[in-house]
């Protein structure tokens, strides 16, 4: 087992030491929730959290909340920030939070770095100690940080739910790695907080195998990239409780079409069953999707601890 699988089997109990996390958002708030790669995904899922608590919210890329503010919040509307970056130290990121802070507007950092640039600029830390031996890409700590996301949104993350993400792992790996072969099209779809998460699977597998990916909501995936599924096409279903049937209907189709599917707590071709059919099921189901990344750049013999092009942190001059 190598690094990459120590820090993706080994985060659960990373994950127990943050549950007494009980810092809440503020109900009467509006919220901007900026990163970049990987922690912008999640920021795409945390605000579809808040927003199912009524809280205003939505994700902007760090860079892009820098230079057109006006293009996603109205000018001179009073909103807090939320900056998400694992080291503390990207450069968009930390850019993004201080100038919201010199604007007047408040900012929280969620990260895994303590005493990093990020927090130098953050009215508010919270903070996860992810795995020790985690590299270059995201794995351990998108999970940390997703899972303090759902406390800050007002969810509750339990035990059991820790538990239960282990299993779902564990089962996963025993029933999806055998699927893989002969596969050279890879699409994840999930709606709602899932689509955030679909985008993060498909940055996984892009980053540690250099497979090519694609992600969508569900049902816009018959508006032309249906087109190019065939016997090669590998999905990863993420369904959602409330939209079950006519996703299955979708996941149907694409199996007639040659596609070989893994539906995350619905059909498929390979079916894995998730407990939770709630917005946990975010945080349940992103450890398989890294798993999934390195599995695949395992069978196309590449080392996921030293990715091509990538370093841990981006930092741009």
């Amino acid at each position: 087992m190598n690094s990459t699988e120590r820090s993706i089997f080994e985060q659960f109990d990373f994950w127990r030491k943050v549950l007494p996390n009980e810092v809440r958002a503020n109900p009467e708030a509006t919220y901007v929730l900026v990163g970049c790669g990987t922690s912008y995904y999640l920021a795409q899922t945390i605000a579809a959290l808040l927003n199912q608590k009524s809280i205003a919210a939505l994700a902007v890329p760090g860079d892009e909340w820098v230079k057109r503010p006006q293009a996603y919040i109205p000018k001179n509307t009073p909103v807090h920030v939320v900056a998400l970056s694992r080291s503390g130290e990207s450069t968009e990121t930390v850019k993004a939070a201080k100038v919201s802070r010199a604007q007047g507007l408040h900012v929280t950092a969620l990260t895994c770095a303590p005493g990093s640039s990020l927090t130098q600029h953050a009215d508010m830390v919270l903070m996860a100690k992810t795995h020790p031996e985690e590299g270059i890409v995201m794995t351990a700590s998108a999970s940390l940080m997703l899972l303090m996301g759902l406390r800050f949104a007002g969810f509750s993350v339990t035990d059991e739910h820790v538990a239960l993400s282990q299993a779902l792992l564990l089962q996963a790996d025993a029933n999806i790695s055998p699927a893989l072969s002969g596969r050279s099209h890879y699409v994840y779809l999930g709606g709602g907080e899932l689509y955030g998460i679909a985008q993060e699977g498909a940055l996984k597998l892009q980053e540690m195998s250099l497979t090519f990916t694609q992600a969508y909501h569900p049902l816009e995936y018959r508006h032309g990239p249906i087109s190019l599924v065939n016997s090669g096409t590998l999905v990863v279903m993420l369904y959602q409780h409330e939209s079950l049937q006519d996703e299955q209907v979708l996941v149907a189709e694409l199996e007639k079409k040659g596609a070989l599917v893994v539906g995350f707590g619905g059909s498929g071709t390979v079916s894995l069953a998730v407990e939770e059919s709630g917005v946990v099921r975010s945080l349940m189901v992103l450890p398989v999707l890294q798993l999934l990344g390195e599995r695949i750049a395992g069978a196309k013999g590449l080392d996921t601890r030293a990715p091509r092009h990538l370093t841990k942190v981006v930092k741009v001059a």
